[in-house]
């Protein structure tokens, strides 16, 4: 017990300290100035991970067609925004795409980059509702580990990457990743109305080859980074180097599942029962899938 107690006063000691080289700018942002409603939300949405399929359990799922397309394509907007920003405000700062340390004046295009990693950061809570939208609608095979584990981890890292480095390097990555999501919430947004549109999505296993591209990119642009010695965080490069391998290894998995594997043949009795042998998962990327059942469900 003693030892418990001497580890956390040495971490809040260590988070005091801390605090006096964060990023003043965004102290008094909403949501900055303490990592508590980043973490409540976080266990709000694992405890909805729980609570929600018992409670969809015997109930018809949600169809939320409309919820959906609206949805998707604010994303779309949002993401649009996110990265027209931080490339208008790299340049306009004459950022370097190899090695960019963080400024924290205030000078127009810090702050204007600064804010649009923060608007970043927002985006990674509000897609929490990907997750909603699953289980409201009984997806709960979408609900894989990869899901949670990139919407959970996200949220909060990003929080931690505003609160110490809203700018620098930390453009790079955050505008690579908020242009693919308009690619893929595009995607997924054409694909909520309906099976005349869906026909003419045959792109959508190339949106996981380019996400798995990315994270090859991050670690690379991180290791060059350590290599050249560029005067950003280092133990912040070697943690996105560690993050960015969870996920290829993960983004490998999930496309070798889904796209290479070949279909194991149905037993007898599954093929005279037409029932499905527990592995069929939708080929998506990885946020909230839109293929529709077969069967009534309950409207917007």
């Amino acid at each position: 017990m003693e030892t418990i107690i001497h580890f956390m006063n040495d971490s809040a000691e260590f988070y005091k300290w801390s605090l006096t080289i964060a990023d003043k700018r965004v102290e008094e942002w909403p949501m900055m100035s303490s990592p508590l409603p980043t973490l409540g939300i976080s266990v709000l949405y694992m405890l909805f991970l729980w609570v929600g399929p018992l409670y969809m359990q015997n109930r018809e799922p949600f169809q939320l067609r409309k919820t959906l397309i609206v949805y998707n394509f604010s994303m779309v907007l949002l993401n649009f925004y996110i990265c027209k920003e931080l490339l208008l405000g790299s340049r306009a700062a004459g950022y370097s795409y190899l090695c960019q340390p963080v400024n924290y004046s205030n000078d127009v295009n810090e702050v204007r980059i600064a804010s649009a990693l923060w608007w970043y950061y927002i985006s990674k809570g509000v897609e929490f509702l990907d997750t909603v939208f699953f289980i409201m609608r009984k997806k709960f095979n979408q609900v894989s580990f990869l899901h949670v584990y990139h919407h959970c981890t996200m949220f909060i890292l990003w929080w931690i990457g505003i609160k110490w480095v809203p700018g620098g390097q930390s453009f790079f990555g955050a505008t690579i990743n908020s242009g693919i999501h308009v690619l893929m919430y595009g995607y997924y947004g054409l694909a909520a109305f309906g099976p005349k549109i869906q026909k003419y999505l045959w792109w959508k296993k190339y949106l996981t080859i380019i996400q798995m591209i990315q994270f090859h990119v991050t670690i690379g642009h991180a290791a060059h980074s350590l290599y050249t010695g560029c005067p950003f965080p280092a133990w912040m490069q070697w943690a996105l180097i560690g993050y960015a391998v969870t996920f290829i290894i993960l983004f490998a998995n999930f496309y070798y599942q889904t796209y290479r594997r070949q279909p194991r043949l149905k037993s007898a009795k599954s093929a005279v029962n037409g029932v499905s042998n527990g592995t069929n998962k939708a080929p998506e990327v990885m946020e909230n899938g839109k293929k529709q059942k077969k069967g009534k469900g309950k409207h917007d």
